[in-house]
């Protein structure tokens, strides 16, 4: 047998089992929380957990990282592994696959099995390098008021679809659509599901039921130019979040709409490029004419070594015209660029690092820099330092518990950051922070341990206590005092005033906590149980509301 005859062997042999799925993981997935674990144990070197939306192929790599050190996993991790590995793998066998729609089998025949453990799909089809997988996709969520009185209950329910894939191996496609209904009392189905607050058909509330509807969709490129170098760019909407932060993040939290965007990366060695340029809308506004676009620009380069991680980036709002080619570069200085196109945005630098200097323990931190960049920073009560920080730990097995594990968090947000002089280019998304959810004048220290049970029992409880300055009011609702606390009203130059104290103002402490279970009986079905409590207290009258609700949700992939 000659070596060319072997060559066409081989080159058949890796066409045939190529693992072309280069389309996303949405950010909500389980497996996330497991890589994140594994990362923090040091299982594996690498994951870019400052843009958490990663390829099924990327993270089915991480997830091979980990098997070849299985000798480290207890048995729920090793569960986690095996289990990740068969519902993410698309390429498994297909006698451990369902799909509803198949000329094999009958319709009924195939309904059964969308009851058991194998992955389920309406449709697939695989060839090669091409994918095409249509899933079904379906939730419900009731929710009970338990305090104050009268009880009150509410029920959201939506059904959708979504096709994914790639082709010809490299260019990965999702498209999603997601449409609901709402019954019962609609302030507990906005605490339940907060998405609603920036939904266009919840808000707009014309219709004789309350309903909404989410889209997503988007192409991905990734390419290899070089060995071990990746390149990818993606075109389209998708959830994501940007940043470290281990409950919000103060760059893009993921509390805020779904996002446009263009997005570039590049990873090569310690190097790492990450650029996007998204757009969004303005808060909700009953005349049309009068709602407009707003554009988001986000640049960063980071330097990554083994447990170490340091990045410097920027981010720019912008509004009242079209793109600015200026803030399209991956690789630009924005604020020198704002300054040759006459000063009109709201720009932001960002410095952050992450550190996992030992097994099980990781540390991360973000400074955020609001507009100025060097005037006036020693000046800690002046209201042009618009600063915030945050500093936390992950700690992973604390004291050798196996399968725990503790966060911790303190964030700091001074006055006036995230806000603007045109209002219209404050740091939100449909009226909706983009950074973290308490705005500006206001800090937090968040804590969170969840435990794994099994790889189907995962339990969670998290505890966060904000205290926050607001801007002071009249009982007519004029403004009597700004101090900064309100994301949509920034600070007058010509105001004499130049100090802006921290948490100054209308003074409220808030103390929100939740537990909860995550159950999966079956292969992507999986149940959800959690309490919440919200305690606001007002501090200048000793004024104190309480609200305390239940969750029970159902989410189906079919």
């Amino acid at each position: 047998m000659n070596k060319k005859f072997i060559a066409i062997i081989i080159f058949i042999f890796i066409s045939f089992n190529s693992n072309a799925q280069e389309d996303n993981l949405q950010i909500d997935h389980r497996v996330y929380s497991f890589l994140k674990e594994m990362r923090v144990k040091r299982l594996i070197d690498d994951l870019r957990d400052d843009y958490l939306i990663l390829s099924r192929n990327k993270i089915l790599e991480l997830l091979k990282e980990i098997e070849k050190k299985s000798d480290l996993l207890n048995e729920t991790e090793y569960g986690l592994l095996k289990k990740f590995q068969f519902e993410l793998d698309d390429y498994i066998n297909n006698n451990s696959s369902n799909q509803l729609f198949s000329s094999e089998k009958n319709f009924f025949d195939n309904f059964k099995n969308v009851f058991t453990d194998k992955r389920k799909y309406l449709y697939l089809f695989v060839e090669k390098e091409n994918t095409l997988f249509w899933e079904g996709l379906g939730n419900f969520y009731h929710g009970h008021q338990f305090s104050p009185k009268p009880f009150k209950n509410s029920n959201l329910f939506d059904i959708g679809f979504r096709l994914r894939g790639t082709i010809i191996d490299k260019l990965g496609y999702n498209l999603t659509v997601i449409k609901g209904g709402v019954s019962g009392n609609s302030s507990l189905a906005e605490k339940i599901e907060p998405r609603l607050l920036s939904n266009f058909k919840w808000v707009e509330n014309i219709e004789n039921i309350g309903n909404y509807g989410f889209t997503y969709g988007y192409l991905r490129l990734n390419i290899e130019p070089y060995p071990e170098m990746n390149l990818s760019i993606q075109l389209g909407r998708e959830d994501i979040t940007f940043g470290y932060g281990y409950g919000n993040k103060l760059i893009i939290s993921g509390n805020n709409p779904t996002l446009d965007f263009i997005n570039f990366n590049f990873d090569y060695g310690v190097f790492n490029i990450t650029s996007i340029h998204a757009s969004t809308v303005g808060e909700f506004l009953p005349k049309r004419e009068d709602r407009y676009t707003k554009y988001v620009a986000i640049n960063k380069f980071k330097l990554k070594f083994k447990n170490f991680e340091f990045g410097i980036g920027e981010s720019m709002i912008y509004s009242g015209r079209g793109i600015e080619i200026g803030y399209l570069s991956p690789i630009n200085f924005y604020k020198f660029i704002e300054m040759e196109i006459q000063d009109r945005d709201n720009g932001n630098l960002f410095l952050d690092f992450k550190s996992n200097p030992i097994d099980n323990l990781e540390f991360q931190g973000t400074f955020f820099l609001d507009e100025n960049i060097l005037s006036n920073l020693q000046d800690f009560d002046r209201y042009t330092n618009k600063t915030a920080y945050q500093i936390g730990a992950f700690w992973y097995q604390p004291f050798g518990i196996p399968d725990f594990s503790f966060i911790c968090e303190y964030t700091k947000i001074r006055p006036y950051v995230y806000t603007h002089i045109n209002p219209k280019n404050t740091y939100t998304s449909f009226g909706r922070n983009l950074g973290h959810w308490m705005g500006p004048n206001a800090d937090e220290i968040y804590l969170k341990l969840t435990y794994n049970f099994n790889e189907r029992l995962r339990f969670w409880s998290d505890i966060s206590f904000v205290r926050k300055g607001k801007n002071v009011f009249d009982s007519n609702g004029n403004l009597v005092k700004n101090v900064g606390g309100d994301v949509f009203l920034s600070h007058p130059d010509f105001m004499p005033n130049k100090t802006a104290l921290f948490l100054d103002g209308d003074r409220w402490n808030y103390t929100i906590s939740s537990i909860g279970l995550i159950y999966e009986p079956l292969n992507e079905i999986i149940l959800e149980l959690s309490l919440k409590s919200e305690v606001a207290k007002r501090l200048t009258n000793n004024f104190t509301e309480r609200i305390f609700y239940g969750l029970f949700r159902m989410k189906l992939n079919f």
